[in-house]
């Protein structure tokens, strides 16, 4: 089947997804972001912190021809060398120099792409990554850890050929209650940080295979 149900959680009731718009710095650079579990497109609406109500927006995709990467499909360093391209997971000089020569040895050429599907950076990935490049996560516990953060999937309309197989269906908008769905959104970040956390600190962390031996 070649049509894929997808929704975009948001501040605003009128968007118009737009070929070039977007910011660089967000998890796969510029594109349109959606998902396809509505639960969490419901509470990414409502993540900010302005008791403000969201919307959620549904779309239908035509994924027929269009070329999609699935980071689900590859090794999660590569995941993580797609973000390091976008997103600082540090800001020190230690991290500048090793976050290069992590992403020239396990990143991707994303820009054949029509669309690219993988895990959402959001809080919770944030402490993870802090973590792994401090060496603090080994790496055979990275992929659990990213399970334990609940990061969800989303996918990022990239090229032009995807933006014109991509339309809104109109009688799918849905009002988010902000008090409802902000709490969700708070109570699912602080379970998956406490799980983080415990894995970090166990025995099944042998902090040996880290970040900085990983050239």
């Amino acid at each position: 089947m070649s049509e894929i149900i997808l929704y975009h959680g948001t501040p605003d009731k009128d968007v118009t997804p737009i070929f070039g718009r977007g910011d660089d710095k967000h998890d796969y650079g510029r594109g349109f972001y959606l998902t396809e579990d509505i639960q969490l497109a419901k509470e990414w609406a409502v993540c900010r912190p302005n008791d403000t109500n969201g919307w959620v927006h549904k779309y239908i995709l035509d994924a027929e021809n269009l070329k999609i990467l699935d980071f689900q499909k590859y090794n999660t360093l590569a995941w993580l060398a797609e973000l390091m391209k976008h997103r600082d997971a540090a800001d020190s000089k230690r991290y500048r120099v090793l976050s290069e020569k992590f992403i020239a040895k396990y990143g991707m050429d994303t820009t054949d792409y029509d669309v690219i599907k993988g895990w959402r950076a959001n809080a919770s990935y944030f402490y993870i990554a802090r973590e792994f490049v401090r060496d603090n996560v080994d790496i055979d516990i990275l992929e659990k850890l990213l399970f334990l953060g609940g990061l969800g999937i989303q996918y990022c309309i990239k090229s032009e050929a995807a933006f014109s197989k991509l339309t809104e269906d109109k009688d799918g908008l849905l009002l988010v209650d902000y008090a409802e769905f902000n709490d969700m959104y708070n109570q699912r970040d602080a379970a998956a940080r406490d799980n983080m956390r415990r894995l970090i600190n166990s025995d099944e962390n042998k902090v040996t295979k880290v970040f900085s031996t990983l050239f």
